[in-house]
């Protein structure tokens, strides 16, 4: 790629959020930490009123005078370099950065001024010095233009640029033009700005052009004439006087900050992760793989020469390799990998296992095979030395997938146990899970099931592999020997199914295939190795420390407590005063009726299923829902946790779809039906028909009749409305048609349904009851029905925030309760509803995933 090009590095977009993640905190800390904030300024202040003051207003008119002409320094600077192009592109970032720190920085002066709460501007602003009228700014903009010029121009100077940034920002302290928040807000902004422009304009490629390479070699000694790119971020490159072409491999800045994301997510899941730090520069990258390949030819291991390291800038390094003539693994036909070949990879694997050094990366690539046959281990770069003996079984569990891939399980199997014995290889099965190997081999794993063609039953040794091999002939002849007569003794062995990998020997195929395993190619390793010792024990091995959807489970509930917690205290009528004076019968009736919610749920949902459940596993998952709908918006959770409950207890997904469908089907009937009781009630009550709600729902029905007839009507829409209601008749009535041939559990279900509500409204009533209040029953009835099914479709955890809101407004409207009351009420209701459930839901989703019932 051209050096005049862009792209968009990872690392600016993880500095992006970085930036805004720290602007975010620092507002929230500003506005709930007020007593903390305002104390920090008031003693930064009484320390400025120390300085004399046309001391701190010549200070403060030098570093202005400064900040100034900086940018216009390291622009001249930069463009008088020696690639003036490049100069060019990046001086033109740092002024669109500046421009756009700038502007951001009025925004949030305006925001801050006029729509943000008037705590947060006391807590970024103070009085002007001097007796003036006014307050200063609540961001300190002088310095996000600069700083943002700075980092997004490329700037390699760091000690004067910062120097004056730091006495600009203390002079403006000194000065009491700013305070500590603002500044602090100011310096973030220029910060952020800078990445977020060079991450939507993209960086100039910092990848170096050939001439530049070449220069860097011929600096370390070589004598290199011409650079070719072979591949991203390789060359290769030809020298002069007859030396070896080189293999040039680049680290930059990019490669290395897309390792360090994936380095550091597999630190934070896995067992296996890499050890060393997440993040380093291309530099200590360089460094890395090339003590890693400096210990494997230390320890007798075939592999490249290091013909030389180089640092270009800051931002990329390279590593030249003498180059090796040769074919990968992958690019070999199935008749060259032969027993002998299979051996010798093992052997090389053997000299890392004693040695303790780790590969971490033993995929098709990785192996290359020269003219001679003898197989060289390459690409080091994630290797490890002083490995753990997991990360070492790792490497061996590897291997065994990565030829098994090519040459079958058979193969792969009695070659390894050939090399290293018999106890490694045991000791690899409680790893043969797709966890434990690469990306790039759980790709090949899921396409391994497709048919291939048989290999040949006795194919030819190729050329490369007939001539003599360094330092492992001898010995790779004598276990092919060996290996060629185990195949003579078992030869009786089922044979396998027709495009199954042949399993026999490559030097003689004497060996009958064995049958595939059901579960895949690991499955088919596993059998292999019990077939010699059925003695061995292999239950797989824990690897994950975190797993993805704890981690979302983790999120769910820090962003749930964030909307909740201020709700909690956003009135003088609080719940945690309203909880300290409620009735405590009332309140045990509220628990009662809450708890009650999850068994007359799990009726309504098995009662919908034709097929005969576990009732209290359908109990404890009603109850494990008040856990995930924490992670998910509205009743998505519920509805994908009770189809887990069916398929794991073997109701095929179709039907479990199915069933679910029904039952929420039937439970907005329900709901509807439910909705117009309660309010031709509530009209019949003393003074309800002011509220004239019957007419209102009445009206809302006929509404959405007409409205079904005009889509009915119209051609596009009518098609619209059919293909998604395909699914309804295909799949749900057929379903629903099935539960009515039992109609006790069909009343099983109607009535769970019904309850359910029930239950929730008597909760939010005792609630009430609890603090005090008296509505009616009917009221709060309405309320809930109207204001659960209006926040639900709010796409936040549990649909907190809306459902709360939409609970507080009905309640002051339809059962004229204030605001307070309403407030310390809802809250009451969704404390019992929302928060105490989660604890009792994670124990009852962790003893149904420990049952494998979820």
């Amino acid at each position: 790629m051209p050096a005049t090009g862009r792209l968009r590095q990872p690392v600016a977009l993880i500095r992006l959020l970085g930036g805004l993640l720290a602007i975010a905190l620092t507002l929230l800390l500003a506005d709930y930490a007020r007593a903390t904030t305002g104390g920090i300024a008031a003693d930064v202040a009484e320390a400025a009123g120390l300085v004399p003051r046309p001391l701190a207003g010549l200070a403060g008119g030098l570093t202005t005078a400064a900040v100034l002409l900086l940018p216009v320094g390291l622009a001249v600077r930069r463009l008088f370099g020696p690639d003036r192009r490049r100069a060019l592109q990046q001086v033109s970032d740092g002024l669109l950065a500046a421009v756009l720190a700038y502007g951001a920085t009025l925004g949030v002066d305006l925001w801050a001024d006029s729509l943000a709460p008037h705590s947060l501007l006391t807590a970024l602003t103070q009085p002007l010095p001097g007796n003036v009228l006014g307050r200063t700014e609540p961001v300190y903009g002088y310095l996000a233009p600069v700083l943002a010029f700075m980092t997004a121009s490329g700037s390699r100077e760091r000690r004067l640029p910062w120097t004056v940034l730091a006495l600009s920002g203390l002079a403006g302290l000194a000065c009491g033009f700013a305070t500590p928040t603002a500044l602090l807000l100011g310096l973030l902004i220029g910060w952020t700005g800078a990445h977020g422009t060079l991450y939507a304009v993209g960086s100039p490629d910092p990848c170096p052009r050939p001439g530049e390479i070449l220069r860097a070699l011929r600096e370390s000694g070589l004598r290199p004439v011409e650079a070719q790119p072979t591949g991203p971020d390789r060359y290769r490159v030809r020298q002069t006087d007859g030396r070896p072409d080189l293999d040039v491999q680049l680290l930059d800045r990019q490669a290395v900050t897309a390792a360090a994301v994936q380095r550091a997510w597999r630190r934070l899941r896995l067992r296996t992760a890499p050890d060393p730090r997440a993040l380093r520069s291309p530099r200590t990258g360089l460094e890395h793989e090339a003590l890693v390949t400096y210990a494997a030819l230390a320890a007798g291991v075939r592999t490249r020469d290091i013909a030389a390291t180089a640092g270009l800038g800051q931002d990329t390094a390279l590593i030249a390799y003498e180059r090796l003539d040769g074919r990968t693994l992958d690019q070999l036909a199935d008749e060259e990998i032969t027993d002998e070949l299979l051996v010798d990879a093992w052997g090389q694997l053997a000299l890392l296992q004693r040695r303790e050094i780790a590969h971490r990366a033993l995929v098709p690539s990785s192996l290359l095979v020269d003219g001679s046959g003898a197989v060289h281990l390459v690409d080091f770069a994630d290797g490890d030395i002083a490995a753990t003996e997991l990360v070492l079984r790792c490497d061996v569990a590897q291997l065994l997938t990565t030829l098994a891939l090519r040459t079958g399980a058979a193969r792969s199997v009695r070659t390894a146990t050939a090399v290293l014995g018999p106890d490694p290889i045991d000791a690899v099965l409680p790893l043969l899970q797709p966890m434990a190997l690469t990306h790039t081999t759980r790709r090949a794993l899921k396409r391994h099931g497709k048919p291939a063609e048989p290999a040949p039953a006795h194919p030819e040794p190729s050329p490369a592999g007939a001539g003599s091999r360094p330092s492992a002939g001898n010995r790779a002849k004598t276990v092919t020997a060996t290996l060629t007569a185990t195949s003579a003794t078992t030869s009786t062995a089922p044979a396998a199914g027709p495009g199954h990998p042949t399993a026999g020997s490559g030097s003689d195929g004497a060996q009958a295939e064995h049958a595939p395993a059901p579960g895949g190619l690991l499955e088919e390793i596993r059998a292999e190795v019990l077939r010699a010792r059925p003695q061995v024990v292999g239950r797989p091995v824990r690897l994950e420390r975190l797993r993805p959807r704890t981690l979302l489970a983790v999120v769910g509930g820090v962003v749930a407590g964030w909307l909740l917690i201020p709700q909690l205290f956003a009135a003088e009528d609080n719940p945690v005063s309203a909880l300290a004076d409620a009735d405590p019968w009332w309140l045990l009736l509220a628990l009662a009726a809450a708890a009650t919610s999850h068994v007359t749920a799990a009726m309504g949902f098995v009662g919908f299923v034709p097929e005969r459940l576990d009732f209290r596993n359908a109990v404890l998952a009603q109850v494990a829902g008040s856990f995930v709908k924490l992670v998910s918006p509205g009743g998505v959770g519920g509805v994908a946790l009770n189809t887990r409950l069916l398929q794991k207890a073997g109701i095929p997904t179709a039907q479990a779809l199915s069933s679910v469908g029904v039952g929420t089907m039937i439970g907005l009937v329900l709901h509807l039906l439910q909705l117009g009781a309660f309010v031709y009630l509530l009209d019949l009550q003393p003074g309800g028909s002011e509220l004239d709600a019957l007419p209102a729902v009445v009206g809302g029905l006929a509404g959405a009749a007409a409205l079904l007839a005009v889509v009915s009507a119209i051609p596009v829409a009518r098609r619209w409305l059919a293909a998604r209601l395909r699914p309804l008749t295909t799949e749900v009535l057929p379903r629903l048609l099935d539960l009515l041939r039992s109609p006790t559990r069909l009343a099983v279900g109607v009535t769970g349904q019904l309850l359910v509500s029930i239950c929730l409204i008597s909760c939010l009533y005792c609630c009430a009851r609890a603090i005090g209040r008296e509505p009616s029953f009917a009221s709060v009835a309405v309320v809930f029905l109207v204001g659960n099914a209006a926040g639900s479709a709010a796409p936040t955890p549990g649909g907190a925030g809306a459902v709360d809101g939409a609970l507080i407004t009905l309640l002051q409207q339809t059962a004229s309760m204030e605001k307070g009351g309403a407030l310390a009420a809802v809250a009451l209701y969704r404390l019992l509803t929302l928060i105490l459930p989660v604890l009792p839901g994670w124990a009852a989703m962790a003893w149904l995933q420990r049952r494998r019932a979820l």
